[in-house]
């Protein structure tokens, strides 16, 4: 096996290697024209950076007419239509309210491009609809909700999709086929690297609402709490009642990689994250930078999120996944040798990932779906028990942390890790000796149960208190 020292090595050299092998664009579906009854009747629910994201992608496919933009700020709506309009689609209807759209029985599907803490309950409101639904990562607020979304799609029978589309990248499946193979040897160990730089959002400040905003359809199953943050839209990702941190707003896609080339399902055996949101002082909660080691028995995943000022893995390639094999390395879609040399660039053909979910609605096969909302809710799932890990903690030292890990059996590299972490604070002008981490709880799982061991207040923190009528419904509900 690779030793820490080694495993450095490749991660100091190989990154030059990789460059020339950096995987292509996913590539459109052909635009072939299709008879108006052969179309797809789709809305899109959430108009903000990814609902325009949606919008581009929707008016590249002839197969499919967006009816209708929601958005809770009738500014968003109005931005994105006129976005559709640009890219020569027609004017679709822009409302407030997701169930305007929903009660229209001509829509057939529906993007739910909303903020997290909506994404499960938008999905389940469409599916009791009559709708197959695509939701972006991370497909829940909480484990719960997540679970329910799976229960729901399959007793219903809808097609659902999650918004991880390196799923549908050709050469990614061969590189996850190559390790299921066994020809990367004994993989015990992936790693979830995510450095994506996010300054403070300032604060505590009154929240200006934008002047189109329903807020009370915009909190939904949320409280309608006073903001402190100064800006309203996106910054809801740094809050527990609407968001996930950076973990399940960015490295919830590679920490889905990992979990596909490894083959392993569930919440694991157990789960420790330690990190803090640090360097700077702000109305923020969840943390800036942290680290989340998930125990799968013979095979670890190690996530490392950093959102401070830190030198990239490369300039090019600044998140990646590593899949560590005794016979050699997988980073991204290459293959490096034991010595650390490139020896192979996968390839594999791509599918549109729009393109690939508009192909399983019409199949009616959920097993056509690149990334069916069962592999996004066990991705997404991790992300939560990470931060649960992490929410329970308290402040401590760098030394207990090491302690901490040192009782854990899991794989060697977290000891590693640590000490790139430590190293990467310190860069960022961070005092540990000042500024302590918090160490987040060691939780175990109950086996298939998706709950935790004798941890009631973990398991308080897998739902949530849901304001009404935005609740998500019991399965004996549906």
């Amino acid at each position: 096996m690779l030793t820490p020292t080694r495993r450095r090595f490749f991660e100091d050299s190989l990154m030059a290697a990789a460059a020339v092998a950096l995987p292509k664009t996913l590539l459109g579906a052909e635009t072939t024209a299709v008879s108006a009854n052969e179309k797809i009747t789709a809305a899109i629910i959430g108009c903000g950076i990814r609902g325009k994201a949606h919008a581009r992608e929707l008016a590249r496919l002839a197969d499919c007419d967006v009816a209708y933009v929601c958005d809770p700020d009738l500014d968003r709506a109005d931005e994105v239509g006129a976005l559709l309009v640009e890219l020569k689609r027609p004017m679709p209807k822009k409302v407030q309210d997701l169930r305007k759209v929903l009660e229209d029985k001509a829509v057939d599907v529906v993007f739910i491009a909303t903020p997290n803490h909506w994404h499960a309950l938008a999905a389940i409101w469409a599916m009791q609809a009559g709708k197959d639904v695509y939701v972006e990562k991370p497909v829940s607020q909480n484990v719960e909700e997540g679970r329910r979304i799976v229960q729901v799609a399959r007793k219903l029978g809808r097609i659902a999709q999650t918004g991880t589309q390196n799923r549908s990248r050709g050469a990614l499946a061969e590189a996850v086929k190559f390790m299921r193979e066994g020809k990367l040897g004994e993989v015990k160990l992936a790693k979830s690297i995510i450095y994506s730089g996010r300054g403070s959002i300032g604060g505590p400040a009154e929240c200006v609402m934008p002047p189109r905003c329903d807020y009370d359809l915009w909190a939904g199953p949320a409280p309608m709490t006073k903001l402190t943050r100064p800006k309203f839209h996106y910054d809801w990702h740094w809050f527990w009642d609407t968001g996930n941190g950076e973990i399940g707003n960015n490295n919830v896609h590679s920490l889905d990689i990992c979990r596909w080339g490894l083959g392993v399902t569930g919440l694991g055996r157990s789960v420790l994250s330690y990190g803090g949101r640090l360097g700077y002082t702000d109305v923020a909660e969840t943390p800036n930078s942290q680290v989340g080691i998930f125990d799968f028995g013979d095979k670890t995943i190690i996530s490392e999120t950093r959102g401070l000022k830190t030198a990239p893995f490369h300039p090019t390639i600044k998140s990646m996944w590593f899949f560590y094999g005794s016979e050699g390395i997988i980073a991204d879609t290459s293959l490096f040798d034991p010595k650390g040399n490139l020896a192979r660039a996968f390839e594999g053909k791509s599918e549109n990932h729009f393109a690939n979910f508009l192909r399983a609605v019409r199949s009616r096969k959920h097993t056509d779906l690149t990334a069916d909302i069962e592999e996004g809710h066990q991705s997404t799932a991790l992300c939560h028990i990470a931060n649960i890990s992490y929410r329970l903690g308290a402040q401590t030292s760098v030394n207990n942390i090491s302690k901490a890990l040192g009782t854990l059996r899991v794989h060697e590299d977290v000891q590693d890790t640590l000490e790139r972490t430590k190293h990467y604070l310190a860069e960022a002008g961070v005092d540990l000796d000042k500024t302590q981490l918090t160490l987040g709880q060691h939780l175990r799982v109950n086996g298939d149960k998706a709950s935790f061991l004798d941890n009631a207040a973990a398991n308080a923190l897998l739902t949530r208190e849901y304001r009404a009528p935005f609740v998500v419904p019991k399965l004996s509900e549906i």
